[in-house]
């Protein structure tokens, strides 16, 4: 299908054959998608393709409940099509009207699907929310991998207020360049209409211009999920220490280390993602030596103080910012990037001074990438202990730190703030460890 005329919900059917039929992900797609769109359609055929996603499971639960016989394989298109309208129906504050005719029109007319399309719309119209009750919406809603993965290390109860918090959008956290001093936190929180979360970090809702908001082409901050901050604050006062930032791209703990006073190196294997690293420091008029290495060969002339290794990893607690992830990402995948992960652990030992002090960390929620690959590197590396995270360091945070001392996010912490929609944080992990 190809629009003549730029119509938002095929670059939104078009996106997601992309995303669940050519495996591609959505962030990597979406400028090329959105070309030649006005400003509000822009935002439209975002808001349909990533809420599509976000509700695929329970969406595709439907369809396949409304349907007297499975579609043919070969008309992928009309399944993406009949999920774009549903999404719009059930989803987003759309006149049902519109949504069914303008997604009906996607069919082409002399489709013999064109009726189903529209008897299906129709009718989840009139019953899609009954349907729903009658669903295990948080169940239907994950691939069965990660459902069984998370049941069986969190428990079904946990995993399904993962699951839910999952559906919500995340908002938007934001980094101060300087946050020492209170006041001048405040007056920024003011500044963005923002709220302060634990840390001195800020939250405010998603959407908008981020680039027209004040402060941002000045370099006062920087976007950064508030889990995603946590593990370069387990480091304590390291100011005029040499850091290692492995795998740093695109920038945001490299610029933590920086706005810490540390003497940073950010080295990662691909240039494409060092020049973005480059230019969200140059905005930031932070310096930092860069290195195109990869990590896990990488030899210094000089062992470093601490080392920050936020590790390549299936990215299972970005579902919220990345939804695509959960339709991308196999157990396949996480057992190869487990054993990415266990080489780069290994690497650290030979780039750590005694004394030093390591921190590792993914957002994954899946323990292969988290408390079961530091377990066995702790295990296999006798030199290295376990510094543990007491829950003072964390102060309002105290339900992430694990019984052994680790830091372990979950979607569904800091769900007090769910009712202005503020709620919710990345899936994270990390580990501090320290070298004799």
């Amino acid at each position: 299908m190809t629009d003549k005329k730029p119509n938002a919900r095929l670059r939104a059917v078009t996106m997601l054959a992309q995303v669940l039929d050519k495996n591609q992900l959505l962030e990597d797609i979406l400028f090329e998608n959105l070309k030649g769109l006005s400003d509000r359609d822009r935002s439209l055929a975002r808001a349909l393709v990533s809420t599509t996603l976000r509700h695929l499971g329970i969406i595709d639960a439907l369809i396949d409940k409304m349907l007297d016989r499975p579609l043919p394989k070969s008309v992928k298109n009309i399944r993406h099509i009949l999920r774009v309208g549903i999404t719009q129906i059930l989803f987003m504050d759309i006149a049902v009207h519109a949504a069914i005719h303008d997604t009906v029109e996607l069919v082409p007319a002399n489709s013999k699907f064109r009726g189903l399309v529209n008897a299906l719309l129709r009718r989840t119209d009139r019953q899609g929310q009954k349907l729903l009750t009658k669903m295990n919406q948080s169940k239907a809603n994950l691939p069965a991998w990660l459902w069984k993965s998370w049941s069986e290390f969190y428990g079904v109860e946990l995993t399904q207020q993962i699951s839910d918090a999952l559906r919500k959008e995340a908002p938007l956290d934001i980094t101060l360049k300087s946050n020492e001093d209170p006041e001048e936190v405040k007056q920024w929180a003011e500044k963005l209409e923002a709220i302060i979360l634990p840390g001195e970090q800020l939250r405010r809702s998603a959407g908008g211009s981020v680039t027209s908001l004040a402060g941002f082409q000045d370099g006062d901050w920087w976007i950064q999920d508030y889990s995603a901050s946590l593990p370069v604050r387990l480091f304590g006062n390291i100011k005029g220490k040499r850091a290692l930032d492995l795998c740093a791209a695109p920038g945001g703990k490299t610029a933590q280390l920086i706005a810490k006073g540390a003497e940073v190196t950010a080295l990662d294997r691909s240039k494409a993602r060092l020049r973005r690293l480059e230019e969200n420091l140059e905005r930031l008029s932070f310096n930092a030596t860069i290195v195109v290495s990869d990590a896990a060969t990488f030899k210094p002339e000089e062992l470093f103080d601490i080392i920050l290794l936020d590790a390549p990893c299936s990215s299972t607690g970005t579902i919220r910012r990345h939804p695509d992830v959960a339709w991308l990402k196999t157990q396949e995948d996480v057992k190869k990037l487990a054993e990415l992960q266990e080489r780069l652990l290994d690497a650290t030992i030979s780039q750590l001074k005694s004394g030093g002090t390591l921190v590792y960390s993914t957002c994954s929620l899946q323990p292969e990438e988290g408390e079961w690959q530091i377990a066995k590197f702790l295990e296999k590396h006798p030199e290295m202990k376990r510094n543990a995270i007491t829950p003072k360091e964390l102060n309002g945070l105290e339900d992430v730190v694990t019984k052994e001392g680790d830091l372990r996010c979950l979607p569904c912490h800091l769900d007090g703030l769910s009712e202005n929609g503020l709620g919710g944080m990345d899936g994270f992990f990390a580990a501090r460890l320290v070298k004799d």
